[in-house]
């Protein structure tokens, strides 16, 4: 007997009043991750006319808590030294506050004029930064074997800082010209390779790497968020590591920092270049969990150079202990991740190109300065933002997040944006103009 084939009747789908549902695959952790992610900053910023500007106030609050910190602990860390010196305990941590007035009314401005009016600084901005280079190593102060500093009427200032945020402006300018044609070498590498090149050559004739390693960085995340081929960072950080190998191997001071942070022994003529380093983990390691308390560093009585400056991280860790250097990072962090979702939110090359690298510039160069204070680096001069020592830096870094502000304030609700300063006119450059329509005469 011969069985006939049934026909296999096609799933019907469940009516409105059917408890069935169909069965859906399990997600992933990475999809489980992205989901909860996009939720929490739904959640957090608001979505359409709704949105409460979180993302702009994180941004400020993290800065104003990093520059306050800044201040607080370098009066602590500076203290010591200036009364040996025969000056005033409070000397630094007061140049400092003023540099910090002045940033954080920098950043206010910025923060309410239109990002795109920056463009029209662009090679303004880096020529001035180019001529204030080449005229430091001319008349300019050396300290430490570091000739970066330009004395203007008592106050010394730092044109490699300056620099940072020119190149930054500048190549968010070019590049966003550039546009389409990025998908070829040729105009990737000219005129913002040359002119990164020429900045980094400068401020290594003045014998600073740490800045110069900056700087590399910045012209990397340029060319990243602009959309530069893969192939093309591979090849750059080929010549970019073969030239770091090289200026290290010709400087018997880098390659004695070098050998002592890799060894742990000093060098052949007994020097110990990682008498800093080793200090600076003593500071960390004695400050356990809640630290020694705000003032009473040991390190600080002249064991680590340069504590207020490059090494003030050692100083948080022992006076404030584990829990004031978490702090640091979460802040850190705040700043990042809300910074990162400025860039993300940018549909303009110019704004996520100088979002961006901002963005790198900030959070690089504080991962490097910790990398140094707890070993995982040689001893590099890179200041930690916002809290070391140094007025040009902290002036600059305000501004950068100026920058960022001003970008986050778009995100805001018209009904609770602050309003801008500067507004561009129909037809002005770098805007596009509005279309007039004819009205027909009856």
């Amino acid at each position: 007997m011969v069985s006939t084939p049934t026909r296999q009747q096609p799933a019907r789908k469940p009516g409105p009043g059917s408890s069935a549902s169909p069965v859906q695959p399990p997600a992933t952790l990475p999809a489980r991750l992205r989901t909860f992610r996009r939720r929490f900053w739904s959640l957090l910023e608001g979505n359409g006319t709704s949105r409460n500007g979180s993302t702009y106030y994180l941004i400020l609050g993290s800065t104003l808590a990093l520059t306050a910190i800044g201040i607080m602990m370098v009066l602590s860390a500076s203290s010591v030294e200036s009364i040996a010196a025969g000056k005033s305990p409070y000397g630094d941590a007061l140049k400092q506050g003023m540099f910090a007035g002045i940033g954080i009314f920098t950043m206010f401005v910025l923060s309410r004029i239109n990002v795109t009016w920056l463009k029209r600084l662009a090679w303004i901005a880096i020529g001035v930064a180019l001529v204030l280079l080449v005229l430091v190593q001319a008349v300019g102060a050396e300290v430490n074997g570091n000739k970066n500093w330009i004395d203007i009427g008592g106050i010394t200032f730092q044109p490699s800082e300056a620099s940072k945020l020119a190149l930054a402006l500048w190549m968010a300018t070019v590049l966003a010209r550039k546009g389409k044609l990025l998908s070829r070498w040729q105009h990737v590498a000219v005129p913002a390779v040359p002119m990164a090149g020429a900045v980094i050559v400068l401020v290594m004739v003045g014998n600073d790497l740490g800045t110069a390693m900056i700087i590399t960085m910045i012209t990397a995340a340029a060319l990243f968020f602009a959309g530069a081929p893969v192939y093309f960072f591979g090849i750059a950080g080929l010549v970019g590591a073969a030239g770091a190998a090289i200026m290290a191997i010709t400087s018997p001071n880098r390659v004695c920092r070098i050998t002592s942070w890799w060894t742990g022994q000093s060098c052949a003529d007994g020097v110990d270049a990682n008498y800093q380093a080793t200090n600076g983990l003593y500071g960390l390691a004695s400050g356990g969990w809640f630290g020694v308390g705000l003032g009473q560093s040991r390190q600080k009585y002249s064991w680590i150079p340069e504590a207020h400056n490059d090494f003030i991280f050692a100083i948080i860790g022992e006076e404030l202990g584990l829990v004031g250097t978490v702090v640091v990072l979460i802040l850190f962090a705040i700043l990042g991740a809300a910074i990162y979702r400025v860039v993300v939110a940018q549909e303009d090359v110019f704004h996520r190109v100088l979002a961006g690298t901002i963005m790198v510039w900030l959070l690089g160069q504080a991962t490097v300065n910790m990398a140094v204070v707890t070993g995982l680096m040689p001893v590099i001069g890179v200041p930690l933002p916002f809290i070391s020592y140094g007025g040009s830096a902290l002036l600059m870094s305000l501004c950068a997040v100026g920058v960022v502000l001003s970008l986050a304030r778009e995100q805001m609700a018209p009904a609770i944006r602050p309003k801008k300063m500067l507004k561009f006119k129909a037809g002005s450059r770098g805007m596009p103009a509005k279309k007039k329509t004819a009205r027909k005469r009856a």
